[in-house]
């Protein structure tokens, strides 16, 4: 494959050239049938292979445990965002949400569409480059459930911690972490995540669903809005996203080549140290996030002259960086740095932002 270019998007995001390859080779005649995998039925056994092949590495991956359900959902983590506190809550149960940046604050916005919803602390005041001391935290006895986002793509800040709620249950968009490092997945009653930026296409939401909060969770909803109802059937309710999870299988067993998610974190820490430090090290960029919650797969900076922004942006095309352009609400630059951007990405984007530095600085 040729005139590839290393992609710094946000998300949809870069997937791992070998997992293209592939890809590629199978679209005419997927495992010999004369078909693609886009052509198959989901109840046929070659694709309910697939299906069960990429629950099993993802379990293998993340030490996923028998006492979780694992979901391949259709839409994006904004549509559990809703969904989240008509499955797990009832009416009158209050739901607490950590807000740590824009999408944390909408997740608290949909769940009070429909459920009380109570935000403990919230970091906007300090444009979301820090996170609210937890003794600040007003937290509701008795909760249905503590919600956050460990890592907030827009604003490249992270919670490398799970924080101990006791016996409230912990729900975490891991949209844009998810598989970057090792988790410990009995800390979580729900992990989930958007497929697009670690994990494949976009349409897909993965969800790793503790089995008792299946068995208490609200049945006065749509089957196709019950997680209960979507697990008992294995994620096939309706037809499920079948190009985007076989692609999905695929990166999980690409991971699993790469030496797993210890590996990962090895390959993940080392990019985002190197970055970091050429921003320190540096008088013409900067970093607005405290060190010790800056995120590893997203890596905001800005330039000492903003006029400058639109010409960084031509020479980083040019040199085959593309899709550097920080969120709007954020300004600046952005680079995205998720497990299938390698080493060399990120060695290429150093040498562009300090040469650009040398000519404008």
């Amino acid at each position: 494959m040729t005139n590839r270019v290393f992609n710094f998007s946000a998300g949809p995001a870069a997937l791992p050239l070998e997992v293209l390859e592939q890809i590629k080779a199978d679209l005419p005649g997927w495992q010999g049938s004369g078909m693609s995998v886009m052509e198959v039925s989901h109840r046929s056994k070659a694709f309910v292979g697939v299906a069960e092949q990429a629950e099993a590495d993802l379990r293998a991956l993340l030490n996923i445990g028998d006492d979780y359900a694992v979901l391949f959902l259709q839409g994006g983590a904004t549509m559990q965002f809703g969904l989240l506190p008509l499955n797990l809550a009832k009416e009158g149960e209050t739901v607490d949400y950590l807000v740590t940046g824009s999408w944390s604050k909408k997740a608290a916005k949909e769940a009070a569409a429909v459920r009380t919803t109570k935000v403990v602390a919230t970091g906007e005041d300090g444009k979301f480059t820090d996170v609210p001391a937890r003794d600040d935290w007003q937290c509701t006895a008795g909760a249905a459930y503590f919600h956050y986002c460990p890592n907030e793509t827009i604003h490249g800040l992270e919670i490398a911690d799970p924080p101990s709620m006791g016996d409230t249950p912990l729900v975490a968009d891991m949209s844009s972490t998810i598989l970057s490092r090792p988790v410990d997945v009995s800390r979580f009653g729900v992990i989930y995540a958007g497929a697009q930026k670690n994990i494949g296409p976009a349409g897909l939401t993965i969800m790793i669903v503790r089995k008792d909060l299946l068995a208490s969770s609200q049945t006065n909803l749509p089957n196709i809005m019950r997680y209960a109802a979507q697990a008992d059937a294995g994620s096939m309710l309706n037809t499920p996203p079948t190009f985007a999870w076989y692609v999905a299988g695929l990166v999980f067993a690409w991971l699993r080549r790469q030496g797993g998610l210890e590996a990962m974190a090895e390959v993940n820490r080392s990019k985002a140290e190197a970055l970091y430090a050429a921003i320190d090290g540096s008088d013409f960029y900067a970093n607005p996030v405290v060190p010790a919650h800056r995120s590893w797969m997203n890596v905001p900076f800005t330039l000492a002259r903003p006029e400058l922004d639109a010409d960084f942006l031509a020479g980083s095309a040019e040199a085959g960086l593309t899709n550097l352009k920080g969120h709007r609400s954020v300004g600046g630059m952005r680079a995205s740095i998720y497990n299938a951007v390698p080493a060399e990405a990120v060695t290429a984007l150093i040498d562009y932002m300090q040469a650009f530095e040398k000519q404008h600085g």
